[in-house]
């Protein structure tokens, strides 16, 4: 089976490992933390990273620092993975969905301003994939109203919107280090943030809220937040080949791109003339013209021993959040993203991959279509 994802770890993450379990260093105390919050926020072009237990607590210790709470409004895409919401919720606020645009498959600027009321507080674009969402207008808007923006970078480490990358666009941006992500830490997640105010608390918040001035005094309620040593020593150890990393997505990319380009019926993933998508996912559209559905050949590429997943279900049909919108939003609200989901599907897209591999998924794909 060719999976969807592995683990590149052919690097020094042994020995890095093995530093800390000789010298003792295996909780979050150690030297590889410091050193991958400063590796990976200087890579983004921000100034501060606060490393984190995985990019779900990332999320939610980015709100907690701007003080979202109940009775407060986010707005995030309907189309995303439910951590994104689910973080809203663990402040007491409450998540306003919207949808996406064709043009990078993300949240749609131009359907922003519907969704605010009053109680809005903050905007969560995603950048879903690997490609990053259109910031400037989302950016406009937020001024425009005094809201505050969270990127959820956590599927898009090193894609670039207008030269700049991901995580160094927003007020904070929140990372995701799982096992499948562009690098990983096994768990793990990261803040980051050009303000060193939001910094500071939330490394108070990310430590149990424990005083930096007095040790075990505990001023408010905070979360053991923490990533451990060993992690980080991982995730230094992946930071010293995310270039290359990059670099083997984008040419599988290409070739994924430059065999199913004439394919009737499938639509290939988005790079708008902005963007530098670094396809954490290859992802394409499976159309009607294509003769079957996308489920259907996902079973196919099943039976020829090939891995894939579908787009994420929107979270506003789920049942935790069956009843955050109005049926009437249901039905005609998530036009977009209601395509996208529906159709999409994640070929396998692994920065190993061999262009044999490839070439005989898209075969599968061609020789399959009705």
């Amino acid at each position: 089976m060719i999976p969807v994802a592995d683990v590149s770890l052919n690097g020094h993450e042994l020995a890095y490992v093995t530093e800390c379990i000789t010298t003792g260093w295996i909780s979050s105390l150690g030297k590889y933390v410091r050193e991958f919050e400063e590796k990976f926020s200087q890579f983004c072009g921000s100034k501060y990273g606060i490393a984190t237990s995985n990019g779900t607590t990332a999320i939610h210790l980015a709100l907690a620092v701007l003080g979202i709470g109940p009775g407060d409004e986010v707005i995030v895409p309907s189309l995303t993975f439910i951590a994104t919401a689910n973080a809203v919720v663990y402040t007491g606020a409450k998540p306003v969905f919207a949808d996406s645009e064709w043009t990078s498959w993300n949240l749609d600027p131009a359907r922003l301003e519907e969704k605010i009321t009053p109680r809005t507080k903050a905007i969560i674009p995603v950048h879903l994939y690997g490609h990053p969402a259109d910031m400037d207008p989302i950016m406009g808007i937020a001024k425009r109203h005094s809201l505050f923006v969270v990127e959820d970078a956590a599927e898009a480490h090193g894609a670039r919107y207008k030269g700049k990358r991901v995580g160094s666009l927003g007020d904070l941006s929140s990372f995701s280090f799982y096992g499948n992500k562009i690098i990983t830490t096994g768990e793990g997640g990261m803040v980051l943030t050009d303000n060193v105010e939001w910094d500071e608390r939330a490394r108070q918040l990310r430590d149990h809220g424990m005083s930096k001035q007095k040790r075990y005094w505990h001023p408010e309620i905070g979360y053991n937040y923490r990533l451990t040593n060993v992690q980080a020593a991982i995730g230094v150890a992946q930071m010293e080949r995310i270039d290359d990393i990059l670099a083997r997505k984008r040419q599988n990319a290409a070739l994924y791109n430059e065999l199913l380009q004439d394919v009737p019926g499938i639509t290939l993933p988005p790079e708008a003339p902005w963007a530098e998508n670094v396809y954490w996912m290859y992802s394409i559209l499976v159309q009607d013209e294509y003769g079957m559905s996308r489920d259907e050949l996902m079973q196919v590429l099943r039976a020829n021993e090939i891995d894939s997943r579908p787009f994420f279900y929107l979270i506003h049909t789920m049942p935790p959040y069956a009843d955050s919108i109005t049926p009437q939003e249901a039905a005609h609200g998530f036009p977009v993203a209601a395509q996208l989901s529906q159709r999409g599907i994640n070929l396998p897209s692994a920065p190993g991959l061999t262009h044999e591999q490839i070439e005989y998924i898209c075969r599968v794909i061609r020789q399959n279509r009705r």
